[in-house]
Parts: C-alpha cells; sequence; structure tokens
C-alpha cells in the first residue's frame, strides 16, 4: 500500500530499500517537522566540536544529505574525516552519488552497532536509534560514548513518545494534523502507521535521557522540540 511519495509498504513491513531512496529526501521533508532546520543547527554546533584533524561519524545516513551539508559548512577544515554508516546497500548506493564531489566523506555499508569505529570528536543520529531494536539500544549508546573523545558531542535527534497516555494522545493528534496539512491522505497515514508496526519504536524524553545516561553522559540538553519529535546535545 502506499505511504506517500510513491512508497509502498506493508503492513509491519517498513524498509529504507527498495525504491525508498528514490524520493526519501521528499517523502521526510513532508513528514518531520522541522527537518531541514535541525539540520542547519547540527552545522552550527558542530563548529563547538569538529577541529582540523577530526573523525566525525553520522550513523544512519541515509541519501547522504546531511553529512555533506556538514562537510560542505567546514571547507576550511579538509583533513576532517565525514564517515557516513548505514545497513541498507540502496541508502549507502544513493548516498555515494549524493556525496561524491566531497573528497572528505566516505560512505560505508556497516551496521553501528558492530562497525570498529575510530575516536571521534562528533557521533550524529538523526532519526535513527527509534530503528534500533530496543535491547540493542543501550549497547549503542554505550559505545558512542566509549568511542567519544573527551569533550567531544553526541547530537541525537529522534520521535519522542508523550509522558503519560493524556500528552501521548494530544501530540498523536498534533501530528497527524501537521500531516495532514502537509498533503499526506489519510489513507497513507495509515498506512505508513500499519507499516512501522514494531519497527520504530521511539522512547520518551526521559527514556531517551536515560540511555544516554547509563551510557555515561552528565552533560545533556535539549535543543529543538517540535510536539513529538526532539533533539539533544550530549558532551562527554
Amino acid at each position: 500500500m502506499g505511504v506517500g511519495q510513491n512508497i509502498s509498504a506493508g503492513n509491519a513491513d517498513w524498509t529504507f530499500g527498495k525504491n525508498v531512496p528514490d524520493t526519501f529526501v521528499e517523502h521526510i521533508k513532508v513528514s518531520v517537522p522541522l527537518y531541514e532546520s535541525g539540520h542547519d543547527l547540527i552545522c552550527q554546533l558542530s563548529d563547538y566540536f569538529v577541529k582540523p584533524d577530526s573523525v566525525v561519524y553520522e550513523i544512519g545516513t541515509s541519501t547522504g544529505e546531511l553529512i555533506k551539508k556538514l562537510a560542505d559548512h567546514s571547507p576550511n577544515k579538509p583533513d576532517v574525516r565525514w564517515i557516513g554508516l548505514d545497513v541498507e546497500q540502496a541508502m549507502v548506493d544513493a548516498a555515494k552519488e549524493h556525496c561524491s564531489d566531497v573528497a572528505s566523506i566516505e560512505i560505508l555499508n556497516e551496521d553501528a552497532r558492530l562497525y570498529d569505529m575510530d575516536k571521534a570528536d562528533l557521533i550524529v543520529s538523526y532519526y535513527t536509534m527509534q530503528f534500533i531494536s530496543p535491547r540493542h539500544r543501550q549497547e549503542l549508546f554505550d559505545k558512542i560514548y566509549e568511542r567519544l573523545n573527551w569533550g567531544g558531542a553526541f547530537i541525537l535527534f529522534e520521535k519522542v513518545r508523550g509522558p503519560d497516555a493524556r500528552f501521548q494522545d494530544i501530540v498523536t493528534q498534533l501530528y497527524n494534523d501537521f500531516k495532514l496539512r502537509n498533503g499526506f491522505a489519510p489513507e497513507e497515514m495509515m498506512e505508513k502507521t500499519r507499516s512501522l508496526k514494531g519497527i520504530l519504536e521511539p522512547f520518551s524524553t526521559q527514556g531517551n535521557l536515560d540511555l544516554m545516561n547509563r551510557a555515561g553522559f552528565e552533560d545533556i540538553m535539549s535543543i529543538q522540540k517540535y510536539i513529538c519529535f526532539e533533539g539533544f546535545l550530549a558532551i562527554k
């Protein structure tokens, strides 16, 4: 069934492979509030952490939009290594094509949970952790903390649940209104929700803070919030 932008997905069968990369950027821009504003904010924040010899990772790089913006934002730091990781080969192929004119960007078909990351000054996860099974999530947060240099940053953007049933009902209705205003048909919204069952598993704001705290992060700040979409900055 269609979920918008010529993307099809069955019940509990959402995937980032197949033909999804073809219209992914178009789809996500009308699905996630402040999507591009979040990109801009991350680029501005990178100024505080990216050094001339830094290693920077993006976990779940999808089509490479953000990592290319980050590299283009720091043209005076040509020796920075920008490394995008993604488990979907179709996304990796799209990202490599998108970033082909930036020599300092490397896109890898790797699972961040298993990949041996070098020490980094910045690690970014932009709406990716919510798709990682909860049973593996803490393990990855722990790894991110361990692989950051002291003073390095982890920037996390996630869809978040409301803190209780009343708030969850409010944010769900407001998010549905947002998607309707952006042109989604009610049938597309329903099919997208059905396709994400058991695949998209967001935590609450506190749940994400708990993951970061358990990993070792103590200095954490919310940097962007719109209904059920939130960005965090955590510094080691």
